[in-house]
């Protein structure tokens, strides 16, 4: 049974070999079981927002939970869960899909003829469900089989569905700040029974600022560090030496032994994620190896998808290097399928081994400037008609028609050049790539100007 006294759906009961003393982590035990022990977000949750007060009368509407990780969507949830009268079902849209929901609704339509009890429905991470998965909500939210609760950290504007946000009321839920985390974290220290408290920990009033500071709005993140901080100092102390009433000291220093590292502020989704991609690339353009590393390992220490990063590296060695060095391209690739082949840490070290290259390649953008050129000769022009003599002719009438005529096969001619127009007539003599001075494009120009003094000399 579950805190709400229901059997929890199959997929989420634990396996049989789990081992019967596992304990959930701090930040699971010390979840609020109340109201009452609720910190923060007093507009949406306090004594006198409009949702406790539909609370109280028994009746309230779907809604959304929107905000950012560890703000209190799903403990919200759960504590309107618990002062309601209905069965309680939570799905993940990460391990669900419409089958999962389609038993869900099934089941809460059971529920709902024999018994005349209805289903609140949490779907925690609601913004990953598609159109289609959010589309077998709408009749069973609208004929009240089920209340639906879903939490989400995107903007609901963007990730759920006009049809059913005008059914569901939207709750902003914010960053906890820091002197409400500490007043959490102080809370899991004294108790005795779900925190901490049953072993005397004491903690350096620094530590819980330090902790709040790096949490970044997060509970469940600074309690995940006071936890781990208890469990370091645990190991590294062996017994407490001071009787069990004295309990042992949580201290800054043993915060920084944990870390190593700054903690940084990444937001895979917002702006940040942006401004950090940018510069990478641009520091691999502007032939910067050591700020490329940098922005590189800012990156991946952050938490960034490193397939992300190997695209970029992709992209830049055709746009910004192109055939200056036409191996800048393989590099990339190959550091690409380098990650895919050793996941991380040793991953690291192609993507790191493919940014230097690029950085300290010769540069070239003739080959963007060359798409460019070629997709708005396309724009202006239209669908020119292929000449004649480049035409396939499979069929006795194409030959008649003058398909394949006069196409020399360049393999044949002196140094396997034939000099033969192959663009549209309307664009004739137009040179879509210019080569660059640089590196390797510095042998191509010699040779394209080659071609084109014997294209020119070339008897009509």
């Amino acid at each position: 049974m579950d805190f709400f006294g229901q059997s929890p759906p199959a997929k989420s009961r634990p396996k049989s070999d789990a081992p019967a003393t596992a304990r959930p982590p701090l930040a699971e035990r010390m979840r609020p079981r109340s109201f009452e022990d609720w910190v923060g977000q007093a507009d949406v949750a306090g004594p006198d927002a409009p949702l406790r007060r539909m609370l109280e009368l028994g009746e309230f509407p779907s809604l959304v939970l929107w905000g950012p990780p560890g703000c209190g969507k799903t403990t919200l949830a759960r504590l309107i869960a618990s002062r309601s009268e209905m069965a309680f079902q939570p799905l993940s849209a990460v391990t669900s899909g419409v089958k999962d929901v389609k038993a869900v609704i099934e089941e809460a339509k059971g529920r709902l003829g024999l018994g005349g009890r209805r289903t609140l429905l949490f779907i925690d991470e609601v913004h990953r469900f598609n159109k289609a998965q959010q589309d077998a909500f709408l009749p069973h939210v609208e004929d009240g089989t089920i209340v639906l609760i879903g939490a989400t950290t995107e903007n609901p504007s963007f990730s759920i569905i006009a049809p059913l946000l005008s059914r569901c009321r939207v709750l902003t839920l914010t960053v906890l700040d820091e002197t409400e985390l500490v007043n959490i974290m102080g809370r899991a220290l004294e108790d005795g029974e779900r925190g901490l408290g049953k072993e005397g920990w004491r903690a350096e009033p620094a530590l819980l600022d330090r902790i709040a500071g790096l949490s970044d709005g997060d509970a469940r993140r600074a309690l995940t560090l006071l936890e781990q901080c208890a469990t370091l100092a645990r190991a590294e102390g062996g017994p407490d030496q001071g009787g069990p009433d004295r309990g042992r000291e949580l201290t800054v220093e043993a915060l920084s032994n944990l870390l190593r590292r700054e903690q940084l502020l990444y937001d895979r989704s917002g702006e940040e994620h942006f401004n950090l991609i940018s510069a990478f690339h641009k520091s691999m353009r502007a032939s910067d190896p050591d700020a490329a590393v940098y922005w590189l390992f800012r990156m991946l220490e952050a938490g960034e998808d490193p397939l992300w990063i190997a695209r970029r590296i992709v992209a830049a060695a055709s746009e910004d290097v192109g055939m200056a060095d036409p191996q800048a391209l393989q590099v990339a690739v190959a550091a690409l399928h380098g990650y895919q082949f050793l996941g991380l840490p040793e991953g690291e070290l192609p993507l790191a081994h493919a940014a230097i290259y690029v950085a300290t390649a010769p540069k070239s953008n003739s080959v963007n400037e060359a798409r460019g050129a070629a997709k708005q000769a396309v724009k202006d022009q239209g669908p020119l008609p292929v000449p004649l003599h480049l035409r396939n002719a499979p069929t006795g009438l194409m030959k008649d028609l003058g398909y394949g005529r006069d196409y020399t096969y360049d393999h044949q001619a002196p140094d396997h050049y034939s000099g033969q127009p192959c663009l549209p007539e309307a664009l004739g003599g137009k040179n879509l790539y210019r080569p660059g001075d640089l590196g390797f494009e510095k042998e191509i120009k010699r040779r394209m100007e080659g071609w084109n003094k014997r294209r020119k000399n070339k008897p009509t």
